[in-house]
């Protein structure tokens, strides 16, 4: 075993002899296969007060374990298995399963707990007994122990007695209670004030025919409770003194005979052993979520009752049953679900006088906090005699089988002597049993974490008279008898109430920073309470640096991660539940810029028909790993988008599995799908505009007619533009440059018509960066003659100049006339503008006449354009009219439906001057909707 954290920090080759470093190592084994980042690692090493030179100083720390676990003679390790990697926002210590004795431990520790629910005593007595034997000490010891080390140093010593006294009562179920004595009698006296282990001493003592040492087992730690804590023993530990005191045969130890049915017993408050929970990164499965600590808190408890037997003597009468009561803690700052708090609750008193139970089915992703409502409705059900919860998912996140699930249920709902010694070993006998035993009761039950509606249905059956509430991540839309509740994060309000109620203090001092915290968060309410905790626990933060922890959406999990709570494991269970094919989907889907998107972005990411890429749409959505979204006015397509943080995960699994050509594969389709429908609906609302995009990139295959990029071209640019620019720059970071040229350049149309100033410089900014890194001139030419009229529009006069007269070389130099005499036209337009006619209009006639010999429509309807605007301001209409039925023509020509509607508008405005005398220059456009004469500062937002 390499690595070792269950007693003095080690590993090997050597280990470091500074203390700091093996701070560093502790920190990144506890959390192995995680990130850890920076900001924690300093935290841990310094606290409230680290040095300037604090992330300096960690870089050298990190070397220094890395020489350290060189081979020996330092050689430099094969490519790839350098343990301990530097992975932003900080670092990862990549270890294998039986590489680090936590792992090991753990894995040892829920073989052996399985074993024990099982009733198989022998194997979980071995197991229990090899995951005890890898302890060499306290748990990280020899180091100093920051807040984090120094919680995770009280939860695994913490986890290291429970597996002591599940392995005693192991022993004990196998007759070995003489030679157990002794070492319970040490721990006893080690651990004056821990119950269960005095609970098994007295059971030990009393199979060994030592009666009255039993009873004054009993008395010892009832006046050292009485004494130090001024409390008395708990409901157990005085059932087990009447069980000896009577002499109680069930208590005895009987050779030959299976040994009873393990029976779990709730301690006054909460579930015995609810403080141990799962180490993140050492087998906490399923992640730490509230389902998982759940989980812990309904299946731990068990052994010191298990290890007592159950049953009355034979013959004897059950005592009237006192009310059950199996839950966890009910939440005292719980926020946010009152309506549905208050519906379900209604709905339950309502079900006990009536004829037909309630069952309730919660589903959700993870972290909605669907365990949280379910055991708060519990808790607000007081009239039922009867709660319980059980978890349908095992210590390590598995799913239970049926007969698991019905044996779970059977264990809290069977009293002592209630049903046979020996449980039925076929689901339908046991669904038989359970009926018998929750006939006539009045029970509330909390199925949590229902994996498919197959795992319950029998159960469900057997109790039939009971309400049942039921959560699960996918909705169990098969179960007729259920009424669903798809839970969704929080609002606004309620959101910030909860980072409120639960970030103390400093966290009401900055709204703004708490808005900012709900928005990263996602207003999922287990983000919440994470981001929440991190503030509370750290005195030197403050919101607004919280905040900015969380605003990279690449480390954004990282940064979510308190203890046993463990946002992005909660995630990555649901991600992991699905098949390959989903999980890859999920992967690559992530890559989409966009805050939603449609069915046509799937296909090309996934690269599938669209009924596949449909079909696997909706079972991400199914699996609640993704949302399906239709527009407010319920018309339009489905569009579908992540949670804030599962977009989070699917961008890190994405460069974890998938890998750079991989992505940049689906990059480019993606870029290829948008230019396909951009270049499209470019030439509806300008044919004959853009010349570049049909140059640079061929093969895009064509466009049904009925898509709504060629359909409704206008309507699709405006849904579509924010998410173009944002795949536009994708495609920028790949390197894939005449996509982005020719993407920019087939907007470039869209940004001018509804002035999108910013838009239209941010994607020509990157599109010139494309065109010179791959020496393209004819690109780069097309990109700075649409720069140009953007800055002749923004009045940069000097810089539109410029840009026209770079771009006529370029296209010069290339050959391209038509290019060329465009950029006239733009030259012309500028120094139109600034009073020179008599130059405007030498250019205007040079790029008519190039227009014309080239054959370009586009150019002589833009030429006619702006000699009309000439002779308007010349004072020569019947020529401007001239000019703009020219301008007309050309524009029909086309089949420009908006630059023949322009001309016949402006020639109508000029008619009407001539008849009412001179009119305002303000509403005489100087071209389709960009800007008027003498205009008023056009928008830069969008349109």
């Amino acid at each position: 075993m390499r690595f070792r954290v269950l007693g003095p920090v080690r590993m090997d080759p050597r280990t470091p002899t500074a203390a700091k470093p093996r701070v560093v190592l502790a920190t990144l084994l506890v959390q192995s296969n995680n990130v850890i980042s920076t900001h924690s690692l300093i935290d841990e090493l310094w606290g409230v007060a680290p040095p300037r030179t604090a992330a300096t100083t960690l870089q050298v720390y990190v070397s220094q374990l890395r020489k350290a676990l060189l081979a020996e003679g330092g050689a430099e390790p094969e490519p790839g298995r350098q343990p301990l990697l530097t992975q932003p926002p900080g670092y990862v210590m990549r270890v294998g399963p039986d590489d680090l004795d936590l792992t090991v431990f753990e894995s040892l520790r829920s073989r052996g707990r399985a074993a024990f629910e099982e009733r198989e005593y022998a194997t979980a007595s071995r197991l229990l007994a090899e995951s005890l034997a890898l302890w060499s000490g306290p748990a990280l010891s020899g180091i100093p122990h920051g807040p984090s080390l120094q919680t995770t140093a009280i939860r695994l010593e913490e986890l290291r007695s429970e597996v002591l006294e599940q392995r005693i009562a192991a022993d004990l179920k196998l007759g070995r209670h003489q030679e157990l004595i002794g070492e319970l009698m040490a721990l006893a006296h080690e651990f004056p004030m821990r119950e269960t282990l005095h609970e098994l001493l007295m059971v030990a003592l009393y199979r060994s025919g030592r009666q009255s040492d039993a009873v004054r087992a009993f008395h010892r730690v009832r006046r050292t409770l009485v004494d130090e804590l001024g409390v008395e023993p708990d409901a157990s530990l005085k059932r087990v003194l009447s069980r000896v005191l009577a002499s109680d045969p069930a208590l005895a130890w009987h050779p030959g005979r299976r040994p009873p049915r393990p029976r779990a017993v709730p301690s006054r408050a909460a579930p015995a052993g609810a403080s141990g929970g799962t180490v993140r990164g050492a087998g906490a499965g399923a992640g730490s979520d509230t389902a998982a600590r759940v989980r812990s808190s309904a299946q731990a408890g068990a052994a010191a009752g298990a290890a007592a037997g159950a049953g009355h003597p034979p013959g004897s009468a059950a005592a009237p049953a006192a009310p059950l009561l199996w839950l966890p803690p009910a939440l005292t700052d719980f926020t946010g679900r009152d309506a549905e708090l208050a519906r379900y609750t209604t709905l339950f008193a309502e079900s006990r006088t009536g004829t037909r139970p309630c069952v309730v089915a919660v589903s959700g992703r993870p972290g909605v906090g669907k365990t949280a409502l379910a055991v708060q409705l519990a808790h607000h059900a007081e009239e039922f005699s009867g709660r319980v919860l059980v978890s349908l998912r095992d210590s390590a996140g598995r799913a239970l089988t049926e007969r698991a699930a019905l044996i779970a249920l059977l264990r809290r709902l069977m009293r002592p002597g209630d049903g046979p010694e020996e449980l039925p070993g076929e689901p339908d006998e046991l669904a038989d049993l359970l009926h018998r035993t929750a006939r006539g009761r009045d029970l509330l039950i909390v199925l949590d974490d229902v994996v498919a509606e197959a795992q319950v249905r029998l159960l469900l059956s057997a109790v039939a008279d009971a309400c049942v509430v039921l959560t699960s991540r996918r909705p169990l839309g098969a179960l007729e008898q259920a009424r669903h509740l798809v839970l969704d994060v929080l609002d606004r309000p309620a959101s910030e109430s909860l980072l409120l109620a639960t970030g103390g203090p400093r966290m009401a001092q900055d709204p703004a920073a708490v808005a900012e915290i709900a928005r990263l968060c996602g207003r999922l309410p287990l983000a919440l309470r994470v981001a929440a905790g991190a503030l509370a626990v750290r005195p030197h933060w403050t919101p607004a640096d919280l905040a900015r922890r969380l605003g990279d959406e690449r480390t954004r999990l990282a940064a979510l991660s308190l203890g046993d709570l463990d946002v992005r494991g909660g995630l990555l269970a649901a991600y992991q539940e699905v098949p390959e094919a989903e999980r890859q989907a999920f992967r690559t889907l992530g890559l989409a810029p966009l805050p939603d998107f449609p069915l046509w972005v799937a296909e090309s990411l996934l690269d599938l028909a669209p009924e596949a890429a449909e079909e696997r749409l909706e079972e991400l959505v199914r699996a609640q790993l993704l949302e399906a979204r239709r527009p407010a006015d319920d018309a339009g397509e489905v569009r579908y988008g992540y949670h804030p943080l599962l977009r989070s995960l699917a961008l890190e699994t994405a460069a974890e599995v998938d890998g750079p050509a991989a992505v940049a594969e689906a990059v480019a389709r993606l870029g290829r799908a948008c230019l396909l429908r951009a270049r499209a609906a470019d030439a509806r609302l300008a044919p004959g505009r853009d010349r570049l995009a049909s140059v640079l990139v061929t093969d895009l295959g064509d466009l049904a007619g009925h898509d709504p990029a060629a359909a409704a071209p206008l309507r699709w640019l405006q849904a579509e533009s924010a998410g173009l620019l944002g795949v536009l720059r994708g495609l920028h970071a790949g390197g894939h440059w005449d996509l982005v040229c020719a993407l920019a350049s087939a907007l470039g149309g869209y940004y001018e018509a509804c002035a999108l100033w910013d838009d239209w410089e941010a994607s020509h900014e990157q599109a010139l960066d494309a065109a010179r890194r791959s020496g393209n001139a004819v690109a780069e030419a097309a990109l700075l003659r649409s720069v140009g009229d953007l800055s002749w529009q923004r009045r940069h006069t000097g810089r539109a100049v410029d840009c026209h007269r770079h771009a006529a070389r370029l296209f010069a130099l290339a050959g391209d006339g038509i290019g060329a005499a465009r950029c006239l036209t733009g030259e012309a337009d500028v120094l139109l503008g600034q009073g020179e006619p008599e130059r405007a209009g030498a250019l205007y006639r040079q790029a008519l006449a190039r227009a014309r010999s080239a054959g370009d429509a586009r150019g002589c309807a833009d030429a006619r354009r702006g000699l009309a605007l000439l002779a308007l301001v010349e004072g020569r209409p019947a020529d401007c009219l001239a000019e703009l039925d020219a301008c007309a023509a050309a524009a029909a020509a086309l089949g420009d439906v908006r630059w023949h509607g322009y001309a016949r508008r402006t020639a109508d405005h000029v008619r009407a001057q001539r008849r009412t005398g001179p009119a305002a220059w303000s509403r005489l456009e100087i071209r389709p909707g960009v800007w008027l004469m003498n205009p008023p500062a056009a928008t830069s937002g969008r349109g």
